[in-house]
């Protein structure tokens, strides 16, 4: 290898090293983060398990002039520092019990995490991501508030947005309006590709094979293809589930709890040890994945 050739190397590995580090939002990379990183050595087994490793706690909160429904936030009380905030909200005609297990699981990872009712059952996608939009905001309020349980423990440079169905189309809207760390739609449903080619937002799509009310090849796939390239994005497809697939209860929580949960810490906390359960050979279509895709190494 010659001087220059050598040199052009050094340069792109510095440059990957460094791009690895950097906030993926709405406007592209920003500040690196530092000491966000928390938590044993991830494995298999602690991930796809219903409690990580700190204990929770949670408090009710009326949606009532708030802008969103009825919700409830959970945060991890046995570690301190600030944490990444991440709200999940429902899909058409559906409450908070249909994703409230995202709650607990995400906050035993470290995250606060506020499940959400929607203002009504009917909300379109648009008002589902203003609604998501206005809970984030909430949550970084309460850690501004003395009397609140997460006072001080919310980074509000650390954003994420889960949603389900509708729910899931108003996470991918919200990614085009406001910087986020991380998105995860779930069997999402949104008429129209919008500008989804703006998002770079790091984008897990869940989604499921047999899907009736948002069929893959409509909705989730494109989505997915919609996404550019330079975004980190990865797609998970059910085998033979329904629109249901993601929901509260379905057994396929401890699949989706494990790339769920190493999306948002790699993304949100920026912690490459999650990099190995997103990424590499085991990551194929096999039992109950019946494909995945994405735009690894990140």
């Amino acid at each position: 290898m010659n001087f220059k050739a050598s040199i052009a190397k050094t340069a792109l590995l510095v440059a990957s090293l460094v791009a690895s580090s950097y906030v993926y939002s709405a406007t592209g990379p920003s500040a690196p983060c530092t000491n966000c990183t928390r938590g044993p050595a991830p494995t298999t087994a602690a991930l796809k398990s219903n409690t990580g490793p700190f204990t929770t706690a949670k408090f009710s909160v009326s949606g009532l002039l708030k802008g969103f429904g009825n919700s409830t936030v959970y945060y991890p009380t046995n570690t301190t520092g600030k944490m990444g905030a991440i709200a999940v909200i429902p899909g058409f005609l559906s409450y908070e019990d249909s994703i409230e297990w995202w709650g607990p699981r995400l906050a035993s990872h470290g995250f606060v995490v506020m499940t959400m009712n929607t203002s009504t059952i009917y909300d379109q996608p648009d008002s589902r991501a203003t609604q998501l939009s206005k809970a984030l905001d909430y949550v970084i309020s309460q850690s501004n508030t003395s009397s609140s349980p997460i006072y001080g423990k919310v980074d509000s440079t650390r954003l994420g947005a889960i949603g389900w169905s509708m729910g899931g189309g108003g996470s991918l809207k919200l990614s085009t309006q406001r910087s986020l760390n991380a998105i995860i739609p779930q069997a999402p449903y949104y008429a129209g590709l919008n500008s989804f080619n703006t998002i770079k937002t790091p984008a897990l799509i869940l989604a499921c094979s047999a899907d009736a009310v948002a069929p893959v090849g409509v909705h989730a796939s494109p989505f997915y293809n919609k996404i550019p390239s330079t975004t980190p994005k990865a797609f998970l497809e059910i085998y033979g589930g329904s629109h249901f697939c993601a929901n509260s209860g379905y057994p396929n929580q401890d699949l989706l709890g494990l790339y769920g949960i190493s999306w948002m810490k790699r993304f949100i906390d920026f912690d490459t040890r999650y990099s190995q359960f997103l990424c590499g050979p085991n990551h194929t279509a096999s039992g109950t994945i019946s494909e995945y895709r994405q735009n690894c190494p990140y």
